[in-house]
């Protein structure tokens, strides 16, 4: 019989893998170079964070928080803020000219018109691909389930995603922000509290990033090995 906690960590996996998978669908029918593409609310994710706090989810509540931040930070400061690198308006759905309103799933979608930025796309795609992988695997752990082809495909898929997505999607465009954020003075009500502006914040932010994102990087090959490693270990006894 399955526990109550073991059911919300279903539902809420099952949630999420969906939402991506729908994100996912909308962005394969666009090019590169065409002006929409599709990302994933972030909202529900904060959850993560909380789940590792109070040990529902054994993994690194910091680690967990850097990822959720960083890709929050992204998405509504840089991509939704910066009309060059992100168009925010109505979060509709443009295609063959005809606009399709999306309500998103239990409010965990979210449709972000974005302009011809290659690197916006791949941040969404990458984040998109690992992420329906993600969630499908922890759902079906949950349930004690899951194939042995998806678990490698979990602790594998990430090797070239992550980076892909990091490098050439999210710290490109933040870099391609810069001028923007530096010309229009961006958030500098806030950041005048702190005497610094939101272009310096940025560039250390840029600066940090290959440091922060490592740390996960690594973290995930730490997992990678161990759950690889026993799998390789049975098939040899057997």
């Amino acid at each position: 019989m399955v526990r109550p906690l073991q059911l919300y960590l279903l539902s809420y996996n099952s949630v999420q893998a969906l939402g991506w998978f729908v994100a996912l669908l909308r962005l394969l029918p666009c090019p590169v170079h065409s002006s929409y593409a599709v990302a994933s609310d972030l909202t529900w994710a904060i959850l993560e964070t909380i789940h590792a706090a109070i040990g529902l989810v054994h993994t690194s509540p910091l680690l967990a928080f850097l990822q959720w931040g960083g890709r929050t930070h992204f998405v509504l400061a840089v991509v939704r803020q910066i009309p060059e690198v992100g168009r925010s308006g109505d979060f509709c759905f443009v295609w063959n000219g005809r606009i399709l309103h999306f309500c998103g799933i239990l409010g965990g979608i979210e449709l972000i018109h974005v302009q011809s930025s290659p690197s916006v796309f791949i941040t969404f795609m990458a984040w998109s691909i690992s992420e329906v992988i993600r969630y499908s695997h922890y759902a079906l752990t949950t349930l004690k389930v899951c194939p042995p082809w998806l678990t490698y495909l979990r602790y594998t898929a990430f090797i070239p995603l992550y980076p892909i997505g990091v490098g050439p999607g999210e710290m490109w465009t933040m870099y391609q922000a810069l001028p923007f954020v530096k010309e229009r003075k961006l958030y500098s009500g806030f950041f005048g509290k702190f005497s610094m502006s939101y272009h310096s914040f940025l560039v250390a932010v840029l600066a940090v990033y290959p440091f922060l994102w490592m740390k996960l990087y690594l973290h995930v090959f730490k997992q990678r090995r161990s759950k690889l490693g026993k799998t390789g270990g049975a098939k040899k006894r057997a």
